[in-house]
């Protein structure tokens, strides 16, 4: 059981291990979207973001419907999108981090008396 759960977090992530995939969710995060507009926002070719929509869904991470010749994406489980919030305040830490061990480094040396 925990090496299935194990498979399905490595699937996840490997789903999210790309910044345009990434980009499509925050994109989606604020409500369902076009594939037009999709591609219009990340400047990519439609080839590319379909490429990347497919492995979302296969993942099973968004979902999308049809509405005349149209195809609208949407997140599946809006808990995707607290992972990714997760992860930007996960950043913003150890970057704070770094930050702060950068200024303790620069700082002049001083000199033993």
């Amino acid at each position: 059981m925990r090496d299935s759960l194990r498979r399905f977090k490595a699937d996840i992530f490997q789903a999210l291990a790309h910044p345009t995939r990434i980009a499509i969710l925050e994109l989606l995060s604020s409500g369902e979207l076009s594939a037009g507009v999709l591609i219009e926002k990340l400047g990519m070719e439609q080839a590319s973001v379909s490429q990347h929509l497919a492995v979302l869904r296969a993942k099973q991470l968004v979902v999308n419907r049809k509405s005349g010749n149209q195809v609208f994406y949407s997140i599946r489980d809006p808990l995707i999108v607290e992972v990714l919030n997760l992860m930007r305040t996960y950043f913003h830490a150890h970057l704070k981090e770094s930050l702060e061990m950068l200024d303790e480094m620069e700082k002049p040396l001083e000199t033993a008396r």
